[in-house]
């Protein structure tokens, strides 16, 4: 699936500027309406590192009212706890009617760094799609509206990304040694990827691949893709 994306699609100043205040509206309304329905949100943003994503997100939750949603930062210090099944860590972060959780990482990480560092063994991540399929088509099955982001990037572009926050101080900290670890396991990585996306892209729990070498173009295909999402199933 990553093979067929397109990376060089890009957004002018103008195209960008045209959209935004629209959809940021529009996104807002979306809420409110989802909350007079009752009808839980889920968001999940899941991306290479040096990818964008935290400021998607953040760019994201500025039209939504904050007493409406959640937010939920997943790292591996959250699921320390090996003797439960992965899955129950989330079940006490699930929306109740009415409101929206977004998840920065999520139960997704069974499949992508726990596989690849090695972090949970062959039959735990090979067992891990029917079992998260499974979750979220109970969820859906209940009237919650799953929406799924992969912010998607080439090997140059993170190259690019690491060496600017390398340079700042003001981001220095956002890049680790894991970071360049992990770069160095690229196409294990683009592996575990590709099966994600292809084994856990359900009818009602789709995975959109979000080209985000350039991050307007980035943000506004997320709006829209939300926007257009939601009005859909709110009709149903």
């Amino acid at each position: 699936m990553l093979e067929n994306v397109d990376l060089s699609l890009t957004l002018d100043s103008n195209g960008y500027k045209g959209n935004l205040k629209t959809l940021e509206v529009k996104l807002g309304e979306l809420q409110r309406r989802a909350w007079e329905l009752k009808i839980p949100i889920i968001f999940v943003f899941e991306g290479w590192h040096a990818s964008g994503m935290g400021e998607e997100i953040n760019r994201f939750i500025l039209p939504l009212d904050p007493r409406g949603y959640d937010f939920h930062t997943i790292d591996k210090e959250y699921l320390e706890d090996e003797l439960r099944p992965f899955l129950m860590h989330f079940w006490t972060l699930i929306p109740k009617k009415g409101r929206n959780a977004i998840f920065d990482r999520s139960w997704y990480g069974r499949v992508l760094v726990e596989r690849v560092e090695r972090f949970c063994n062959e039959g735990e991540w090979k067992r891990a799609y029917r079992e998260i399929n499974e979750f979220e088509n109970i969820l859906t099955g209940t009237g919650t509206i799953i929406l799924k982001f992969w912010l998607h990037i080439d090997k140059d572009t993170q190259l690019e990304r690491f060496n600017l926050r390398h340079s700042d101080p003001q981001k220095s900290w956002k890049i680790t040694d894991e970071d360049w670890r992990n770069r160095n396991k690229w196409e294990d990585y683009t592996n575990a990827i590709d099966k994600m996306l292809k084994k856990t892209s359900t009818i009602n729990a789709q995975w959109t691949v979000v080209e985000s070498n350039d991050k307007r173009y980035s943000r506004i295909k997320i709006l829209k893709t939300v926007a257009e999402t939601l009005e859909n199933e709110l009709k149903k």
